[in-house]
């Protein structure tokens, strides 16, 4: 599997967080390679967007701004790494949030980083992603491009997306900001 180019998450957040799913998350790993296919995102954006961290620039939100194609992780409430994936042109902050995955390759690995044998609920969020996935604030600025955390083509297939409203969030402005396969187990919420 190829890494996605640059120029894929160099586009407006809303395209990028629609195209994304069905795409694969590939991690190589110490232990071995892991993947899985996205099957829910969120698109944020910058000034303008009461939710993003963008919304001003900051220490932590200025790889918001920076240069499409990395990650970004960050510490949620204390307790969840959450992976999003700088999008835009840089100076452009945008950025879009891996919400949940479907397991595909070493499953095995995935329960043991988790600490769990449910395989719905293995990856049905952004932080049980992350944590099967072995991502953490170390693959902070990351680049997705050319590093051992990628993403790639997934199988060609057909699927309806879903559009919502972004989950957990007192200060949205209400647009239907997240994307979902229909009818995908791993889906954290219809």
């Amino acid at each position: 599997m190829e890494p996605l180019p640059r120029s894929f998450y160099e586009r407006n957040p809303q395209v990028v967080a629609q195209e994304l799913l069905g795409k694969i998350i590939v991690h190589e790993t110490i232990q071995g390679l892991l993947s899985a296919k996205i099957v829910e995102t969120e698109a944020y954006f910058g000034p303008g967007d009461p939710a993003s961290h963008a919304k001003t620039k900051t220490p932590r939100s200025a790889i918001m701004y920076g240069r499409a194609g990395h990650a970004y992780v960050y510490l949620n409430y204390g307790v969840h790494h959450l992976l999003n994936v700088v999008v835009e042109k840089e100076g452009k902050p945008g950025a879009i949030l891996i919400r949940a995955v479907e397991p595909l390759e070493r499953v095995d690995l995935m329960f043991k980083n988790r600490h769990t044998a449910n395989l719905k609920e293995l990856t049905s969020g952004p932080g049980k992603l992350t944590k099967a996935l072995g991502i953490d604030i170390s693959h902070n600025g990351v680049d997705l491009v050319t590093g051992k955390l990628f993403l790639a083509e997934g199988t060609a297939e057909k699927f309806s997306i879903i559009a919502r409203r972004r989950v957990g969030l007192s200060n949205d402005h209400g647009k239907p900001l997240r994307y979902y396969i229909e009818s995908n187990a791993f889906v954290s919420r219809k």
